[in-house]
Order: structure tokens, then sequence, then C-alpha cells
């Protein structure tokens, strides 16, 4: 897989884990400047949802082995990163956006809220998956699995492609959805808004 390359201005990192619960703060360097800085989480595993929020860019991989890596240009007490129960909360509410690259070998569920942004790096192949968005989120996936339940609410938008077996697709008139190169066997789409609901099942 080729490696992604993300060119920032260097803050060194303060990585605080406890427990089970992984906090990660920066602070300015001078000394640092202009080297990428990027922080591996390592007491993290059994990753099987993610939920996101705030100003963040996950991306996300499969891979046998689970790995949690954050790329910061500035990343401060408003940010956290949390893992408990096979459950990763990643949130950052500070202007500079978040980069969290995630692999995961049984990732199943994914929730995004305010701006948040998940891409797959590459082509995720999962036997199973839930993805919500809301709000204004942003998700560019390309998906090569048996089944997948994608939900668009709010004004998110949802890029897709890929082929899949089972999909269900919902999505409210006020989201963007795109899957001009998303195809798969069995497709249920249903669209909503205010006032009605409009189910619609396509057999390709």
């Amino acid at each position: 897989m080729k490696t992604k390359i993300f060119s920032f201005v260097a803050i060194a990192a303060v990585v605080l884990g406890i427990g089970n619960t992984t906090f990660a703060a920066t602070k300015n360097d001078s000394a640092a400047k202009n080297n990428e800085v990027s922080t591996v989480l390592t007491n993290v595993s059994k990753i099987n949802k993610i939920e996101v929020r705030g100003n963040v860019e996950l991306f996300i991989s499969d891979d046998t082995n689970d790995q949690v890596k954050v790329y910061n240009r500035y990343y401060a007490e408003s940010a956290l990163v949390q893992s408990q129960n096979g459950v990763l909360r990643i949130s950052s509410y500070a202007a500079e956006k978040l980069v969290v690259w995630v692999k995961s070998s049984q990732l199943s569920s994914i929730t995004a809220y305010d701006n948040a942004e998940v891409k797959s790096f590459g082509k995720i192949s999962p036997i199973e998956m839930d993805v919500t968005l809301n709000d204004n989120a942003y998700a560019k996936l390309d998906v090569d699995g048996y089944s997948v339940n994608i939900t668009v609410n709010n004004r998110a938008k949802a890029d897709l492609t890929g082929n899949v077996t089972e999909c269900s697709l919902k999505y409210n008139r006020s989201a963007t959805v795109n899957s001009t190169y998303f195809t798969a066997e069995h497709i249920t789409r249903t669209i909503s808004d205010n006032k009605k609901t409009e189910d619609l099942v396509v057999i390709l």
C-alpha cells in the first residue's frame, strides 16, 4: 500500500495514557519546526467502532494489526483520542484540522458528527459495516465487502465507490450522496424528509 505523506508545521506531541484511555495533546516547540510530527498510539486494540466529532479528518484502512496514528499542525486541549472497550472516540474543536489514520482488522461501525471527514485509505473490505453521517460530516469510501448500511442525515455528504453484496442506503433530501461508481447486488434506498419517507428497492 502506498504510504500517504502529510506535511505539517511541527509541534511536539505529549501523549498521556490512562489505563485503556489515551489522551493526546501538544505544545509549541520552536526547535522542531519544519519537521513532520506524528504520534502512534500503541495501547489500542480490537477497534470495532469509531465515533468522530469536530474538525477532524479520519483515514481508515484494513490491517491485521490495529493502530492509531495522529498527524497534526496544532492539536490542543480541545482534542481527544480515547479508546475504551473497542470504541475509539476522536474529537477536536480547534481551528486547525486534526488528522488521524486508523488501521483496524475488525472495524464494523463509524459515526461522524459536526464537520468531521472520513476517508478510506485504499479499499476497505468489511464483512458488515454501519456508517452514519450527521450534521455536515463527509465520507469518501471505497468499499469491497459483503454488507454495508449507510445513513446520511442532515446536510452530510457521502461519495461511495466499490462493490458490495448487500446495501442499505438511507439519506435525507437535504443530504448529498454520490453513488455513481458504487454497485450492490441488492440495495435498498430510503429517502426521507420532514414530511414523508420513500422506500425504493433495487436489485441489480
